[in-house]
């Protein structure tokens, strides 16, 4: 487990215990999840990924960094919808395992493989198949 997984793995923790507020959870998530997706490793914080973008899409912004290769995370001014917390609460219960079945659990092979091919092509900004006429 990479120190990056542990960190969002903590931060997801202490949001569950009242210690940590949405927005820095937000802020966790999205950095680990667009951070570790090179390495395979973000997948299993696809669902949050998915109820932050539906919630409040433009919460998280990428932005090109200078000088360096990549992007970094950047939050709105705004802040995540509080009719949306207890389904993120849940959420995030279910990555951490706690009544789901957990981020590495039923996480095959094949999954990452396909994972790591649709990156592959999503990242050269083609779609697979044959090219357009």
């Amino acid at each position: 487990m990479s120190s990056a997984t542990s960190r969002v793995e903590d931060v997801l923790q202490a949001y569950l215990a009242g210690r940590v507020g949405p927005d820095r959870l937000i802020a966790a998530v999205a950095t680990a999840y667009y951070g570790e997706r090179g390495m395979g490793n973000g997948e299993w914080l696809r669902p949050l990924m998915d109820l932050i973008e539906r919630a409040a899409p433009g919460v998280v912004a990428l932005v090109g960094t200078e000088g360096t290769p990549g992007f970094s995370v950047r939050l709105a001014e705004r802040s995540f919808p509080s009719e949306y917390e207890d389904e993120l609460r849940r959420v995030v219960r279910e990555t951490l395992g706690e009544g789901g079945k957990g981020k590495r659990e039923g996480y095959s092979l094949w999954q990452r493989l396909s994972g790591a091919l649709r990156r592959l092509f999503s990242a050269s900004g083609a779609p697979p198949g044959p090219p357009a006429r």
